[in-house]
């Protein structure tokens, strides 16, 4: 199955306010597999920044004001994500922008169906911690050096690596012959394991060596 990895960065908390979307990013994977298609858009947001929004995604009105507005991306936007599942951290926040962004060119909302909120994962598997993307990369010793502000096609980088951590899957590997993770293919009595037979002459030595570190070091 074909799955998005979604993030935007915004000009606030809330589209009710008057905030609007700046930058919407995503990543095309099929069976978590990248693919190699992203779609990635900076918005012309048609309003001021406010200096809290500017810190933490480093997003100015003169970097934004030659930009597309979001009417002008929609379409392209929906035809990436047509059909695919969607995951987002924290998707009330990005959804309620983009439905907001979508109501006022009367297209209609995104599927929920197809939409998984990893925040909502992490907080099953770890109840009572932190679950940020920031924590949640911590937790599972992901690379975070990259990033110094937010950045929506980065975090979709890194919101892909910490969901595989979330399934509890290993990272998906290509395969060579059809550059797709064949699990059917994969057979136990395919690997093998040579066993090495330790002889009493090399067990003997071996209680010897320990008896006499242990006097060496301990007595």
């Amino acid at each position: 199955m074909y799955e998005v990895f979604l993030d935007t960065e915004t000009t606030g908390l809330s589209f009710r306010d008057g905030h609007k979307i700046v930058e919407i990013a995503c990543i095309e994977t099929k069976d978590l597999i990248a693919t190699g298609k992203i779609f990635h858009k900076y918005i012309n947001p048609k309003r001021n920044m406010p200096d809290q929004a500017f810190k933490i995604h480093g997003f100015s009105e003169e970097f934004l004001k030659d930009k597309e507005t979001f009417d002008q991306i929609a379409d392209d936007f929906l035809d990436f994500i047509n059909n695919k599942k969607i995951i987002i951290h924290n998707a009330s926040f990005d959804l309620g922008f983009l439905d907001g962004e979508l109501g006022l060119i009367k297209k209609k909302k995104i599927n929920t169906k197809l939409v998984v909120d990893s925040l909502e994962a992490a907080r099953n598997k770890f109840p009572g911690t932190s679950n940020s993307l920031d924590a949640l990369c911590r937790k599972f010793n992901i690379d975070l050096s990259r990033r110094t502000k937010h950045n929506a096609l980065l975090d979709c980088e890194l919101l892909r690596e910490v969901y595989i951590n979330l399934l509890d899957v290993k990272e998906p590997m290509l395969n060579l012959s059809n550059n797709v993770l064949d699990k059917k293919n994969v057979k136990i009595k395919d690997y093998n394991k040579n066993i090495i037979k330790i002889s009493e002459t090399d067990i003997r030595k071996h209680k010897d060596f320990l008896k006499s570190e242990l006097k060496k070091n301990f007595y």
